[in-house]
């Protein structure tokens, strides 16, 4: 049964590896992997070089450190408001209406962001009803980020919270009942019994959110992002699409996509470290 998922990661996976060796070549695919010029690590220094590579950098680790903040604290909060609904048609309800988001796609979402956000779409007429100046949020250099942080929150929170309330039910109700004899209000209750339950959960969520740094979302990014706004929308991934597709400098495309996963790889190891230490999780 495992077998056609071996061949397939093996094939998909694996296989691909080879072609990293073009980060330390002048690659023409005229040439071929072994014909082409080996210059070892320039095209590192020509990265490291560019006018461009700190800015995008600092781009990239902004916008995935905000989103993993936000990953984490909003589904925590939502999680413990739906703890407090009585009502399970009404939670049950909130809960789809706020997973549906994560099922779609962001060529979708983009072109529903387009039309809600531009500066006549419902948003800025709101905005415009209360006497103040329309925002361009894609088209603002200040807005942007931002835009796409809180965008993506509202995308992924839904999914996250069903962790959080699959954390919830592990919590043995017989403390509540402790609790309330003790004279405890739901806040009381929530703040010494409910988080300290969430928190192993909490933590291995967090932590193994660190190898996500460098993954600011190509996805949503692409499909967002125009001129104005690539001197705060441009990402390391973004990097790389526009310098091996469009400017066809596979080589130094290649190499910079290696930094990237070199710097992942060393975060997602960290990350599973620290979830082994302070969670107790463990892949092997």
């Amino acid at each position: 049964m495992l077998l056609p998922g071996v061949v397939f990661l093996f094939l998909f996976s694996y296989v691909p590896m080879f072609g990293i060796i073009i980060s330390f070549q002048k690659y023409y695919p005229t040439k071929g992997f072994f014909d082409s010029e080996w210059v070892g690590l320039e095209n590192f220094q020509y990265i490291f070089d560019l006018p461009d590579f700190s800015r995008v950098l600092w781009n990239t680790v902004f916008i995935a450190t905000m989103k993993i903040i936000l990953h984490l604290i909003v589904p925590i909060v939502t999680a413990l408001l739906l703890n407090e609904i009585r009502s399970a048609l009404f939670k049950r309800s909130v809960q789809t209406l706020i997973y549906l988001p994560y099922f779609l796609s962001w060529v979708i979402l983009a072109g529903i962001l387009m039309d809600i956000l531009s500066l006549k779409g419902i948003v800025n007429q709101m905005i415009k009803a209360l006497g103040m100046q329309s925002v361009f949020f894609l088209g603002d250099n200040n807005w942007f980020p931002w835009t796409l942080i809180i965008s993506d929150t509202w995308k992924q929170f839904g999914f996250d919270t069903i962790i959080y309330l699959a954390a919830l039910t592990g919590i043995n109700p017989t403390l509540y009942e402790a609790a309330v004899i003790d004279g405890a209000n739901r806040w009381k209750q929530t703040l010494h019994i409910t988080l300290p339950g969430m928190a192993p959960i909490i933590v291995l969520m967090m932590t193994l959110s660190l190898g996500n740094v460098l993954n600011a979302g190509f996805d949503q990014v692409f499909n967002l992002y125009s001129a104005p706004v690539l001197e705060s929308g441009d990402i390391l991934d973004t990097m790389i699409y526009r310098i091996g597709l469009q400017d066809y400098q596979f080589s130094v495309s290649a190499a910079l996509g290696l930094f990237k996963s070199l710097v992942s790889f060393v975060l997602v190891s960290v990350s599973y470290g620290l979830a082994y230490r302070f969670a107790n999780y463990r892949i092997f």
